[in-house]
């Protein structure tokens, strides 16, 4: 469980956690089924780790990308920024932590398997060259989208630019790479409601801006900064996390983005802000499936393979513990590394 989490939330790094849940899932699930575990705890602690890791570097989730939007962050502030460590290693550290932590609260004393192949667990690459040709353009991608800034376009057209010429190699390919699908079928596999949702998210936050609501909130929050830097940035951080557990965590901090960026043209560091309201943004949102979208990807298939509902009390036994150890860990680093160093 803990390499499986642990992998979902390094591969949710590059990937939206979504799609890493839906490539995990299908590895965890027979595991389960040949160690006749509970598969619910298993596939939800995937979901866990694919939705905190996505803040780790610019690529893998919304909310990084909205940074380098916003505040023009780029792929090695992510891991290094302004002399300290900033999201990849200090989230990395939060994550090894809360995986700790969860392995002593919910999956010790589980028996022990020495030899994986009595599992009867098999596993096979049916077309080396498919697989050979997407992971070489993935890795390809995400190398382009790291050096965004030397490239000097923007990280969407690298991602279509990426998508759009893998499409035409597989299509040239033809019978060659049977278990590709066509263009049309991958059009259609598309959730287009979730493309919509983001697209009116950011007309809605502009709209906002434009109305100078963001600059009215901005001023009521500048004397608290100004006054007790520390007390203000921990008020944000620990008002964020159970908001963002009851509403879409990336339309809230896409909001405090834009609100952050006017508090620093009144002379608030913005910095410390950005990636403390990143952080208990991402983290929060593992609280509740309405905060983090991905959750219920993940609870609807453990619940489609235990046959059974699961109770919200049920879900709260592993959501809570793990979104409180990661955001007091997380919160205790970002003030002693980022907050601290900015206090008067």
């Amino acid at each position: 469980m803990i390499i499986l989490t642990f992998l979902a939330g390094f591969i949710s790094m590059f990937v939206d956690n979504v799609v890493t849940i839906l490539m995990m899932a299908p590895v965890a699930l027979p595991l389960c089924r040949a160690l006749k575990l509970p598969a619910v705890p298993v596939v939800l602690m995937i979901g866990f780790g694919a939705n905190f890791m996505g803040t780790a570097l610019i690529i893998g989730d919304l909310p990084p990308q909205m940074l380098h939007s916003v505040a023009g962050a780029e792929f090695f502030d992510f891991i290094w920024q302004h002399g300290r460590p900033s999201s990849f290693p200090i989230l990395m550290v939060t994550f090894l932590v809360t995986l700790a932590f969860m392995y002593w609260y919910g999956f010790r004393g589980h028996q022990r398997v020495s030899d994986i192949s009595t599992l009867g667990v098999e596993a096979k690459i049916e077309n080396p060259l498919f697989a050979t040709i997407v992971v070489v353009w993935f890795f390809g991608t995400v190398i382009a989208m790291s050096a965004r800034e030397y490239v000097g376009v923007t990280l969407g057209f690298i991602a279509m630019t990426g998508a759009v010429s893998l499409v035409l190699v597989l299509a040239l390919l033809g019978d060659r790479v049977k278990q590709a699908h066509s263009f049309e079928e991958c059009l259609n596999e598309l959730d287009w409601r979730a493309i919509f949702f983001y697209v009116s998210l950011f007309a809605l936050v502009g709209g906002l801006e434009k109305s100078h609501i963001l600059d009215m909130l901005a001023d009521a929050l500048r004397p608290i900064f100004l006054e007790n830097y520390a007390l203000g940035v921990s008020l944000l951080y620990w008002i964020t996390v159970p908001v963002v557990g009851l509403v879409e965590h990336d339309a809230y901090i896409l909001t405090f983005l834009h609100t952050i960026k006017d508090l620093a043209g009144a002379g608030v560091e913005p910095w410390p802000l950005y990636w403390m309201l990143l952080w208990s943004g991402t983290l929060g949102s593992n609280l509740t499936i309405a905060g983090a979208p991905a959750l219920y990807v993940a609870l609807s298939l453990g619940e489609k393979e235990e046959g059974r509902k699961l109770s919200l009390r049920e879900f709260l036994s592993w959501s809570i513990p793990f979104t409180l150890i990661c955001s007091t860990v997380c919160y205790i680093l970002g003030m002693l590394i980022w907050v601290l160093p900015y206090t008067k």
